[in-house]
């Protein structure tokens, strides 16, 4: 049996409440990772938080914002076809990327174990539709995570 452990990240890219969302965004395009745990003084898990999270405040501050564009050059003309000005679509990405991390984050977050099958927790991802999940103690303490990518990683080192 493959175990969580045995495939899950060790060395884990996490945030705290306070940090802004334009830092959270910066640090995930670098990392090239798509969402990351949220945690408190003592790397106790308090949220999670995904692209998903962030495309839906930018949706929020910038309604008019049709954020799947096809090409670089339609920022371009984006503020003519709606008859919105640049500044202001530039004024509500800057209001979003203020805002805190904590107060977007997914408060309810599907965990698992280090000692859990990979299958466990591959069935947990399905059954929440989540694409990540923490990995943590008995104290609920942050020691890793685990991707769908981690699984299906594993299972083809497997064969």
């Amino acid at each position: 049996m493959i175990t969580v452990e045995d495939a899950m990240a060790k060395d884990v890219v996490k945030f705290k409440d306070v940090d802004t969302i334009a830092y959270v965004t910066e640090v995930l395009r670098g990392k090239n990772i798509s969402g990351a745990p949220i945690v408190d003084e003592d790397d106790k898990i308090i949220g999670i938080v995904s692209e998903g999270d962030i495309m839906k405040l930018i949706e929020v501050h910038s309604p008019n914002l049709n954020l799947l564009l096809p090409a670089p050059f339609d920022l371009i003309e984006l503020p003519v076809r709606m008859e919105v000005g640049y500044e202001e679509i530039a004024n509500d990405v800057r209001k979003a990327a203020s805002v805190l991390v904590g107060e977007i984050m997914t408060k309810k977050v599907r965990t698992t174990k280090k000692d859990a099958s990979i299958s466990d927790a591959a069935a947990l991802m399905d059954k929440h539709n989540v694409n990540r999940l923490p990995v943590v103690d008995e104290n609920n303490k942050l020691v890793g995570i685990i991707t769908r990518g981690d699984i299906i990683g594993a299972l083809v080192r497997k064969e």
